[in-house]
């Protein structure tokens, strides 16, 4: 039996700035404010988040 790879896209539905973080949400099966707040504490302690946010959005595909 073949087996449905699940794979990550950016969200439509739940889309604030590029639907990175709600695209992570629905893949995880977990609410995309949690995600969004996670990724605002890792901006603000490690400060990487911006730029990782850009490539994430660039890299990830979005759902059509």
């Amino acid at each position: 039996m073949a087996k449905k790879i699940k794979r990550l896209y950016r969200s439509e539905k739940e889309k604030v700035l590029g639907g990175v973080c709600g695209g992570i949400g629905e893949y995880f099966n977990i609410d995309p404010v949690i995600v969004r707040l996670l990724w605002i504490l890792f901006t603000l302690f490690l400060g990487a988040g911006v730029i990782l946010y850009i490539i994430a959005w660039i890299i990830i595909p979005e759902k059509k």
